[in-house]
């Protein structure tokens, strides 16, 4: 069985909404800043999967930004790998090798079919859902040191217990801090 891995940028206090600026009008956005190592840790964490999973608006966002990429380590393997989005109102997926998943039990059937890990990338509804269904595997964050007082979170207050063991933990050079987590089901 395919394993479903979170990979999230987060604050402190919990916020995953608009760390690179653009993506949303949060009034602090743009709060995620570069560090080298931790940069080198998203492409080799890229290495580790050969599909995408991805919420409506975060495959929207890429959609119009990765296909006119190539190279960097990031590019070529997500517009190579195959994309699913999780959409009820998406009509069309034209970005190459996507496709549409329109519930979580197409997810849930993703999960079982042949094939290596499966990336999701932002998509905090997705994430939130992921979770309520038990369906994240492994959850990583790259948690910076900042608190941005509101935003869109992964967690909410649904009151599902997920219990995770922490797989590894790392403090990158510039105070960004690794979590990575398994599932404990």
């Amino acid at each position: 069985m395919r394993k479903i891995i979170v990979t999230e940028f987060i604050t402190l206090d919990g916020v995953v909404e608009a760390p690179g600026g653009s993506e949303t009008n949060h009034p602090n956005a743009g709060w995620q800043y570069r560090d080298p190592e931790a940069g080198q840790y998203k492409m080799d964490e890229l290495k580790e999967v050969d599909a995408l999973l991805l919420g409506k608006n975060t495959y929207e966002q890429f959609a119009k930004y990765w296909p006119t990429q190539s190279g960097n380590g990031f590019a070529d393997p997500i517009n190579k790998y195959p994309k699913y989005v999780v959409s009820t109102s998406l009509q069309k997926a034209e970005w190459d090798t996507s496709h549409i998943l329109r519930n979580i039990e197409d997810v849930a059937a993703l999960k079982k079919t042949e094939g290596g890990n499966i990336l999701v990338y932002g998509s905090a509804t997705l994430v939130r859902s992921l979770f309520h269904h038990g369906l994240v595997d492994e959850l990583r964050l790259l948690m910076y040191p900042v608190a941005v007082g509101g935003g869109m979170r992964i967690f909410d207050d649904n009151r599902d217990l997920n219990q995770f063991e922490l797989k590894r933990a790392h403090t990158f050079d510039k105070g960004i801090l690794l979590l990575q987590y398994q599932s404990k089901k």
